[in-house]
């Protein structure tokens, strides 16, 4: 189980667990940035990274381990790259205003201070946990045995469906980035709601809770 989840203390409100990057934080846009400051680009060719990032100087492919490294520098300079997305910010404050707020982002637990950091930076001070992990059992141990409302917001289908397994009475949300390397992802489940941006999601969850 990941490390600090024992340390997150629950009130007595509904809860949102949100996934991070390419939902609150844009990765894949300033991913490909950064590849370029690296002399590689990234060629959109299916719904993964291995394999279609090549280098500017033969356009050779790049295998699995160079490409785990760019990731791994990514995430270590990850505070001069990312950015927000539209509405995300003011949107989770609202919502926190009503309910528990925990980040799950599915990235090495030995980034979480620069991931910390750069939340903290947009003041978005809730609790983190960073994990390798299945997202499923993640949510189903943070929300036990609680029989309040809970939300779950990802751009993965497969991490949804790993939390509605575990958490049968969560609301699944699922939003995509409007970026042209997802339009490879493979569809969520019929019962997740999938929606465009903060404003719909933030809509979406607040009818909800109101349930």
């Amino acid at each position: 189980m990941a490390a600090g989840i024992g340390n997150i203390r629950l009130t007595d409100k509904p809860l949102i667990v949100c996934d991070v990057d390419d939902v609150v934080l844009q990765f894949a846009t300033p991913f490909a940035a950064f590849l370029e400051s690296r002399g590689h680009r990234l060629i959109p060719r299916s719904f993964k990274l291995t394999g279609n990032i090549v280098s500017d100087l033969d356009e050779a492919v790049l295998e699995a381990p160079a490409v785990q490294a760019l990731i791994d520098d990514f995430f270590i300079a990850q505070e001069r790259w990312q950015t927000p997305f539209a509405e995300a910010v003011d949107a989770l404050h609202s919502l926190a205003g009503t309910a528990d707020l925990v980040f799950l982002t599915a990235m090495p637990p030995r980034h979480t201070d620069a991931r910390r950091r750069l939340l903290d930076q947009l003041t978005l001070h809730y609790p983190l946990i960073a994990a390798d992990e299945a997202k499923g059992p993640l949510v189903a141990a943070l929300h036990a045995d609680r029989s309040l409302p809970v939300a779950f917001v990802d751009d993965m289908a497969h991490n949804l469906t790993s939390v509605g397994e575990h958490v049968p009475a969560c609301l699944l949300i699922y939003m995509p980035p409007p970026i042209e390397i997802h339009t490879f992802a493979p569809p969520p489940q019929a019962h997740v709601c999938k929606v465009a941006d903060w404003i719909e999601a933030k809509s979406m969850i607040t009818r909800h809770f109101a349930i």
